[in-house]
């Protein structure tokens, strides 16, 4: 987005740049920017938090007044309400300890149901597959191999991949299902030191980088464990 400000500008037309990661801005040289201590994917901060999305846009929009000298980069001051914590948040289920991956995801299941019931949406649905069909995928990459992917046009590493984006979104609907609104690190730190899923992706990015299927190699091994998250070993 930098950098197409930046073309928009060199063609008369004056632009603003809402950026999260604030060394892009400067190395470009946006004419006018608002830095935002925001997730990436977030750029205004809260989803339907609308108060909170108009002070982040009228900051933004203000620059075209304020903005004098070339490539003018402000800080938003505030900090996105879903970065701070929940006091006391716990998951709206519970989980018996030592399920296997597939009871996991049925335990879960009509929790996150009545969590999409609520909200009208879900962020599921990369892998075109039930959730009860993930477990299987996923497991199997922990031999250092994967089965022939289902989905027409998509190899057996990408759907790895899309199963573990849809097991975490999974996962993170059926903790909030009860309308709380918990940090995403809250959330994070639940699905990755307490749950099955979190120890299986875990364990499937170990068996994917001693892996001789490249694929596998490359998006197991390292897309679907944040950086953040690798636990060393």
């Amino acid at each position: 987005m930098s950098a197409l400000g930046l073309m928009l500008e060199a063609r008369g037309i004056p632009t603003v740049v809402v950026g999260l990661i604030r060394l892009h801005m400067e190395k470009v040289k946006v004419p006018r920017g608002l830095w935002v201590p925001f997730e990436l994917g977030r750029p205004l901060g809260e989803p339907e938090d609308a108060a909170f999305q108009t002070r982040v846009l009228r900051a933004a929009l203000g620059l075209f007044a304020t903005a004098r000298a070339p490539s003018t980069i402000v800080d938003f001051a505030e900090e996105a309400p879903g970065r701070l914590p929940l006091p006391g948040w716990r998951p709206a289920v519970t989980l018996a300890p030592g399920l296997a991956l597939a009871d996991e995801i049925r335990a879960l299941a009509p929790a996150q149901a009545a969590h999409v019931q609520r909200r009208r949406r879900s962020t599921v649905g990369l892998t075109g597959l039930a959730p009860a069909d993930w477990a299987g995928h996923l497991t199997a990459g922990l031999s250092g191999a994967l089965p022939a992917s289902p989905r027409p046009g998509l190899s057996p590493a990408q759907l790895l991949k899309f199963c573990a984006d849809d097991l975490k979104a999974f996962y993170s609907e059926a903790a909030q299902s009860d309308g709380a609104r918990p940090s995403s690190r809250q959330v994070d730190d639940w699905f990755w030191n307490e749950t099955t899923a979190g120890r299986t992706l875990q364990a499937i990015r170990k068996a994917a980088l001693a892996s001789d299927q490249a694929g596998l190699k490359a998006v197991g091994g390292n897309l679907i464990v944040p950086g953040a998250r690798v636990v060393a070993g």
